[in-house]
């Protein structure tokens, strides 16, 4: 596993099918960081582990993280840390496909986040 390519599962791929509907928003990877910055302002553990990584959405690290990618970078190195794991590469890169996909299900799982008011009162609470 590495930050080279970030791909989605299929559950999280119909998830951002409906948001691009409903927010206005095309592009995956700005759905992504949206769905990033959610799941990694939890303090919490995510709860599932693995996942299969199985839709046809696949995008480069590059195009993910755009021109903020070392600061991404860092935040999800530092979360290794938080949550007791050594920021290796491969750590990292599986913090990011946890992370995101629980992102996701914020983002499709709460009807405020289908607009884009919601998404920033989301971002801006505390």
């Amino acid at each position: 596993m590495s930050l080279d390519n970030v791909r989605l599962s299929q559950p999280a791929k119909d998830r951002l099918v409906r948001l691009k509907r409903t927010t206005g928003i095309t592009q995956w990877n700005v759905l992504c960081r949206w769905a990033l910055a959610l799941s990694l302002k939890d303090p919490s553990t995510p709860l599932v582990k693995d996942i299969v990584t199985d839709s046809n959405v696949e995008m480069t690290w590059k195009t993910f993280a755009g021109q903020h990618r070392d600061l991404y970078l860092a935040l999800l190195k530092q979360r290794c840390v938080v949550d007791g794991d050594e920021p290796t590469d491969e750590n990292v890169a599986k913090a990011l496909t946890v992370h995101l996909h629980r992102g996701i299900g914020y983002l499709g799982g709460h009807k405020e986040m289908t607009r884009i008011e919601g998404l920033i009162r989301s971002a801006v609470s505390a």
